[in-house]
């Protein structure tokens, strides 16, 4: 336990901080799955729509620093691909 008023106060500021950043990451994980489990299942609208909120929650994890900006982007293009292919595979 810290002994200092601000020390305490910092304490008190992470774990609130903590706390907010780990539902972000929750929420994330869960909305990549779904993009996931739309690409699996085959369904190209749906995976298109899942990807669209996915895009929205990634961008701004990353402008609020919860991931690195270039992480979201990496997993937006990673799955932007995958979507493509689906389409590429569907199309012929």
């Amino acid at each position: 336990m810290p002994n200092i008023k601000s020390a305490a106060k910092r304490l008190r500021q992470n774990i609130r901080r903590r706390t907010a950043n780990r539902a972000v990451k929750s929420t994330l994980r869960t909305q990549n799955r779904k993009v996931a489990e739309a690409i699996e299942a085959g369904n190209v609208e749906q995976a298109e729509t899942e990807l669209r909120q996915a895009a929205k929650l990634l961008d701004r994890a990353g402008a609020r620093r919860v991931i690195h900006p270039n992480t979201a982007a990496r997993k937006k293009s990673r799955l932007s691909k995958k979507i493509k292919a689906l389409k590429q595979k569907a199309a012929p």
